[in-house]
């Protein structure tokens, strides 16, 4: 396939217009130093040149993965990128010099590494799915059974042993592993607390949260060191997400009511990388389950995803019984930095 090389670079200068705009100079300027100068004279640079479908962040994420990649080798001490990656400040020429050395010396270890979409794992997407926590306790009054779809490390699957502060008010965990500190927009959410009793996950390529940390951290941004100290304390008590495709797995999970609880399916950024044809059959599964939904066995399927709306991300719940219309709870910064709450 031979695709216009255009497509790449500005993939890469939408990608440093959204690092900028979530508070990271550093991965735009990297982004945009790649979108200027990278050219498809290298294996690795003409996979990325000629890579198919969507390079940018609605689809397969192309710079994201190759600045991933550097971002690991820094973390590792190779290819001597901790002379131009935060703390320090360097100018264009240093920086373009140091990382196209290091794609040059290092083409297999990235060549390996983007193979994989990204997995952020961003552990302050916890503040939303805290909030919906809240909402669902208060709204069904029982424990809660979790399935996450796309957990990469399962750092969110711990969502309800988290605090978060919101306002003043304390909401989550009583004794939280971390604390999230959102900047809230909108009401609060009720007071009552969520129970879960189960919990469980799922992703194509899991990651182990203390052999595999290099990735999870390699896909935060090298000059946000709060958000590497937060997901530092929740790869400790961590536990690996089973491997496999979302679907096929949850569908045993759905075919038997968990009587006594409401079942919680949710995923955070992530139904974006299902195929179109995983997304009709997840969506039709669920409903399908929704149908047989009990006041017992209640389900909910929560989702905080891009769309095509602005700012961020929408936070939107289906539950049943009912009719499984869409609740708009609210908008949710890519990056849990804010919530703008708005649910009924």
């Amino acid at each position: 396939m031979i695709r216009d090389p255009d497509d790449l670079r500005a993939a890469f200068r939408f990608q440093a217009v959204n690092c900028a705009a979530l508070g990271s100079p550093f991965m735009a300027q990297l982004c945009n130093l790649l979108a200027d100068h990278l050219q498809p004279d290298s294996p690795l640079t003409l996979r990325m040149f000629n890579w198919p479908g969507d390079l940018t962040p609605g689809g397969e994420s192309v710079p994201l993965r190759l600045c991933g990649a550097l971002h690991a080798l820094r973390l590792e001490g190779r290819a001597g990128l901790a002379d131009v990656y935060p703390p320090h400040q360097p100018d264009d020429n240093s920086l373009k010099t140091a990382i196209f050395q290091a794609m040059d010396v290092e083409g297999d270890f990235i060549t390996a590494f983007i193979d994989s979409p990204p997995q952020t794992n961003e552990v302050r997407r916890s503040a939303a799915l805290i909030a919906a926590g809240h909402w669902l306790a208060d709204r069904f009054r029982q424990p809660m059974v979790t399935s996450e779809l796309g957990a990469s490390a399962g750092l969110n699957l711990n969502w309800d042993r988290y605090g978060m502060v919101a306002q003043g008010r304390h909401f989550g965990a009583p004794d939280p592993i971390l604390t999230l500190h959102p900047t809230w927009d909108g009401p609060l959410p009720p007071d009552t607390a969520p129970q879960v009793v189960d919990r469980a996950a799922v992703d194509l390529n899991p990651l182990d949260p203390q052999r595999d940390s290099l990735r999870p951290r390699a896909y935060l941004w090298p000059d946000q060191p709060e958000r590497m100290a937060l997901t530092n304390a929740a790869l400790a008590p961590a536990q690996m997400p089973d491997k496999g495709d979302a679907i096929d797995w949850l569908e045993p999970r759905l075919a038997t009511p968990h009587d006594g609880h409401l079942h919680l399916i949710y995923h955070t950024i992530a139904w974006q990388y299902f195929p179109p044809a995983v997304q009709a059959r997840g969506a039709a599964l669920i409903t399908a389950a929704g149908a047989r939904a009990t006041d017992a066995a209640p389900l909910a399927w929560l989702g905080l995803e891009g769309d095509e709306q602005t700012p961020g991300a929408a936070l939107t719940l289906r539950i049943w019984p009912g009719d499984g219309a869409p609740i708009h709870l609210g908008r949710v910064d890519f990056h849990g930095r804010w919530i703008q709450w708005a649910a009924p």
